[in-house]
């Protein structure tokens, strides 16, 4: 039953304060423009960590929405990383979008490295 309530708590919490995400994505906008990031992908990704501000608040430390800001603010400088835009999480930070291979374009690397080899 505490849970139940914690959670219902924490989702109204959330849902106050969903224009914060708002907010930092228009004061960012050309940062996001220029590094070429769907909108609803920053979206998602700020909601996120919105939750997880919530989760972990302590009211010790100061205001929840200067929390939240600092951390949404925070939260979109790590958007544009390309382990964030690949959804490849457990990649090193050394990690460059040019080292995808589609896991088609490997097969067709495979089929075409056993012709070359049987001739």
């Amino acid at each position: 039953m505490g849970d139940i309530y914690y959670l219902s708590e924490r989702n109204r919490i959330v849902e106050e304060h969903l224009h914060c995400i708002n907010t930092v994505i228009w004061q960012n906008w050309s940062l996001i423009q220029a590094a070429r990031l769907e909108r609803d992908d920053v979206y998602q990704q700020l909601a996120i960590r919105l939750i997880r501000c919530v989760d972990t608040y302590d009211p010790s430390k100061g205001p929840l929405k200067k929390r939240i800001y600092a951390q949404l603010k925070y939260e979109l400088l790590n958007c544009k990383e390309v382990r964030r835009l690949t959804g490849i999480t457990g990649a090193p930070k050394e990690f460059r979008k040019g080292n995808i291979i589609s896991l088609d374009a490997i097969r067709e690397d495979s089929e075409l490295y056993r012709q070359l080899e049987a001739a």
